[in-house]
């Protein structure tokens, strides 16, 4: 099998994440069919398992930083991808080669036969994922969820620390007690033998994580804190105190007082994973070389063209808030959004203070469950915002590039989908400059 063959496989099972109504009737059967069959790769190594509204990306990417400087071997598996599926697997925190990704594949492949239910697309990928790992011998798997946790797909390992960032609007019909609801659906990563590492504050939630019974449990604002949170240049300069020491000074090279906030879960997971403290020189050298794509990512500057994949309600607030914090810009301010038709478009908009933009595009990301641009553009009329609707994402990209001085900034935002589908445009754009 190669990639393309290893991708038409992929393609032939139904995706949940562009499937509309994708959470109803979830179950584990086929996943759990298919690790069997592979021999239960994912007992073979350790996991930090993660989940939460936002941030598990960030954290994710700043644990396998810290895993690496200790000398560990890491898999890193996390979702969605921006350009290309092989970001989702990554060895060491490089994302696996085309023939890497095919065999991993093919091993999932050549079982289907045998599986009683035939599974999705997220879990055929998945289960290639914890076999290459296994195959690999990595010392330790960095997990990110799918959707939820109790019925994800990744749900099948067992974490030996599992992290929840937050609970947050996103996967909801907000009908009931719909945090308590959607913290449940999370809690289903926490087994008997996790420490968790609870990064929700919300007491009335406490208990939702803590009846799962984990081993131990460190809770942010108790067990471990971030001291201070502070604007630096490139990023954030935070002090941290976790169970096993006080660690000051912290650079953290990512954007927005949010990322204290994952920096700061990241701390502690890794600190619980090894049981002691962390060396602090080894924690600068990893946290330094932290990059995160698509989130608060600077891709150009003169003008300043911000891409940050902010895709439900918080996030757009906290995008909001790093472009007031963390971007003081002379020039005008350009927004190019899209998003989904699940997202409420006056909701997002209102988060993001696209009110305050001087422009704004609207685009159709490369979905099928996109919201049409000019159906966002309608929403955004009817708070009094006047938008350009672009009929492609490279004619909303070329708009926006060509308004833009050079003291201007672009914030392109909204989906993880359009900005996936930007990144590649604006290097396109940045060749033919030269």
């Amino acid at each position: 099998m190669n990639f393309d063959e290893a991708l038409a496989f992929l393609d032939a099972h139904i995706n949940l994440e562009v499937r509309p109504g994708r959470y109803e009737g979830l179950s584990l059967e086929a996943m759990g069919d298919i690790v069997q069959l592979l021999g239960d790769p994912q007992t073979a190594y350790p996991v930090i398992h993660l989940t939460g509204t936002n941030g598990k990306g960030s954290t994710a990417r700043l644990v396998t930083q810290l895993l690496m400087a200790h000398g560990l071997k890491v898999g890193t598996y996390t979702s969605p991808h921006l350009e290309r599926y092989n970001e989702r697997i990554r060895l060491d925190d490089d994302e696996i080669d085309d023939e890497t990704f095919a065999a991993a594949v093919e091993q999932v492949a050549r079982l289907e036969p045998m599986l009683r239910h035939r599974p999705s697309h997220f879990e055929c990928l998945t289960a290639a994922a914890l076999w290459l790992f296994a195959d690999e011998a990595v010392d330790v798997a960095v997990i990110e969820v799918g959707v939820l946790g109790r019925y994800d797909a990744t749900n099948v390992v067992t974490a030996d620390v599992a992290v929840i960032t937050n609970i947050g609007r996103d996967h909801t019909d907000f009908q009931g007690d719909w945090r308590r609801g959607i913290a449940s659906e999370k809690a289903g990563i926490i087994k008997p033998s996790s420490v968790l590492v609870l990064g929700e504050t919300d007491p009335a939630l406490r208990d939702v994580f803590l009846d799962e019974g984990p081993a131990s449990a460190l809770v942010l604002g108790e067990d471990f804190e971030l001291l201070s949170n502070r604007l630096a240049v490139g990023g954030r300069l935070i002090d941290v105190r976790t169970p096993y020491q006080v660690l000051r000074d912290v650079f953290v090279p990512l954007h927005g007082a949010h990322q204290g906030h994952n920096a700061t879960l990241a701390l502690t997971a890794t600190s619980a994973f090894f049981g002691r403290a962390l060396d602090e020189d080894v924690v600068a050298a990893a946290l330094a070389r932290t990059t995160v794509a698509g989130r608060f990512e600077i891709v150009r500057r003169a003008p300043l063209v911000i891409l940050d994949g902010a895709h439900n309600p918080d996030g757009a607030e906290a995008a909001a808030a790093v472009l007031a914090e963390d971007f003081a810009v002379e020039g005008r301010r350009i927004l190019v959004c899209g998003m989904l038709e699940a997202r409420d478009p006056v909701t997002m908009l209102q988060a993001l203070g696209a009110d305050g933009f001087d422009m704004v595009i609207t685009c159709t990301p490369t979905s099928p469950r996109a919201l049409p641009a000019d159906e966002l553009a309608l929403a955004a009329a009817g708070l009094g915002i006047a938008c350009r609707v672009a009929s492609t994402i490279e004619q909303g990209v070329r708009w926006a590039l060509e308004t833009a001085g050079p003291s201007d900034l672009v914030l392109v935002t909204g989906s993880l989908y359009l900005v996936g589908a930007v990144r590649p445009l604006l290097r396109a754009a940045a060749r033919d400059q030269r």
